[in-house]
């Protein structure tokens, strides 16, 4: 129960994170909003580590370096698809990185689900998806965004493994890790495209909720990890982000969601309960 609660906390600050990434990302450059907002998540875990005063745990911690490679690859890419798209067609195609490590867990690792866990696992990806999609039926061309959340998508869902990988003994240092390597990426990335963060004044408050949340939603999920939840649970639980989002979308933004949306959010928070429930 401890690490379905916290995988959904990881899914709670993601989607604010998302949603609120999404909208700057409109504004600037999506790596420039990433190097902006990332350094204030990894001082607040710079802080965390020094006052707990703990060594490294163990050598499992490496593979969050992998984590962040993926997690900075997916994230660059889910901002540019949430820029140039509406964040109720990119979120969910986003959300299908919840199969990998699924597939990871069960197949590779040997994770075993109920049936009843089962139900859920297919609600709540099912239900992610269809609250994030708006049909159009007279529209036949691909809609703006979907090769970035197409990107996003594969790149989520190779984070999620190594992540929790890094995680099973701790979640302090591979969050801490995880955003040192992040941060190491972007800024170098901005540099060699020759970024400037100029005409920032009016984003800072955004950006720094930015890196709270993300790097939040990052610690909220090792924690899952690290007190031994289920791979193909908490993965599968932090992947509601969308619904998140795509509320938020609606409600502050006043995109239009149609009845299926709103009954894949019904859908997917039933999941979330058959999962909780038969763990």
């Amino acid at each position: 129960m401890g690490s379905a609660l916290l995988a959904l906390g990881a899914s709670l600050t993601w989607g604010l994170g998302d949603f609120f990434g999404g909208i700057k990302a409109r504004a600037l450059p999506s790596l420039t909003v990433m190097a902006a907002s990332q350094p204030f998540g990894l001082a607040a875990l710079g802080i965390a580590v020094v006052a707990r005063g703990t060594g490294i745990p163990g050598d499992e911690v490496a593979w969050s370096a992998l984590a962040a490679i993926f997690g900075t690859v997916g994230l660059l890419a889910f901002y540019r698809g949430l820029a140039t798209g509406a964040m109720s067609v990119v979120a969910p195609i986003a959300a299908v990185a919840a199969g990998v490590p699924v597939i990871w867990g069960v197949a590779v690792s040997g994770d075993h689900i109920s049936g009843l866990q089962a139900i859920g696992f297919a609600a709540a990806v099912g239900g992610s998806v269809a609250a994030s999609i708006e049909l159009q039926p007279e529209r036949r061309q691909i809609a703006a965004g979907v090769g970035w959340a197409a990107l996003a998508m594969l790149a989520f869902g190779g984070y999620y493994v190594p992540m929790h990988a890094a995680s099973t003994q701790d979640w302090l240092w591979p969050a801490f890790l995880f955003r040192c390597t992040s941060v190491t990426i972007v800024f170098t990335l901005a540099l060699a495209r020759g970024l400037r963060p100029g005409g920032l004044r009016a984003h800072w408050p955004g950006l720094v909720a930015i890196g709270f949340l993300d790097t939040g939603g990052n610690a909220l999920f090792a924690a899952a990890a690290s007190t031994h939840g289920l791979l193909s649970v908490v993965s599968v639980l932090a992947s509601l982000y969308p619904v998140v989002t795509v509320l938020l979308a609606r409600l502050v933004l006043g995109e239009r969601v149609q009845r299926t949306q709103d009954a894949g959010v019904l859908v997917a928070l039933a999941g979330v309960v058959l999962i909780t429930a038969g763990g």
